[in-house]
């Protein structure tokens, strides 16, 4: 697809960054669907995302992610939350960029516990200590996360101001992206 073609926008990074609650809103101010990534393949599997990692594993719940990122790669004019952990794989990471506009979310690791909080609805936090988790799994997805087309720091952003910036970004970039004029 050619760069002026690109329809969707795919919101990556780290847990707790605010990828669902910025991709709602955002969607909304775009006029565009929101589809939740993590949520489609919770409905699909009929089972939430932390059981699907103890029943069957992570790689089991990354092939699902692939199969979702390739059917969600064929849509238009939707904003995407993706999983934390679904741009470290590149293949993910091409198909997600020929179509849309990879956004990473950012936040400091502080910031990202947090938010993170003690449920157990984060699989890859079911540590003792999962401040050391988060800096490894951050560290390790870091150079991910920088491929992005545009990286936004969050950690002392509200959603109305992570919003806002992004549709400004967004329509600086309307030269190769035309369907994100509201």
């Amino acid at each position: 697809m050619a760069e002026e073609e690109k329809q969707n926008i795919f919101l990556c990074g780290f847990m707790a960054t605010g990828k669902s609650s910025v991709g709602k809103q955002l969607a909304a101010a775009l006029h565009w669907e929101f589809l939740d990534m993590d949520a489609l393949i919770e409905s699909e599997a009929g089972t939430s995302i932390s059981e699907i990692f103890s029943s069957q594993g992570e790689p089991a719940f990354r092939a699902m992610e692939a199969r979702m990122v390739e059917r969600l790669a064929e849509r238009t004019g939707c904003v995407v939350a993706t999983g934390g952990g679904v741009i470290v794989d590149q293949e993910n990471l091409k198909k997600m960029r020929r179509c849309g506009v990879v956004i990473t979310l950012a936040a400091d690791i502080q910031t990202i516990l947090e938010r993170s909080g003690k449920t157990d609805t984060r699989p890859l936090l079911q540590t003792a200590d999962r401040l050391e988790r988060i800096r490894t799994l951050m560290e390790q997805r870091a150079p991910f996360y920088a491929q992005a087309d545009i990286v936004l720091d969050t950690s002392s952003l509200t959603i109305d101001e992570v919003v806002t910036i992004l549709v400004a970004r967004l329509q600086q970039m309307s030269h190769r992206l035309h369907r994100f004029h509201k």
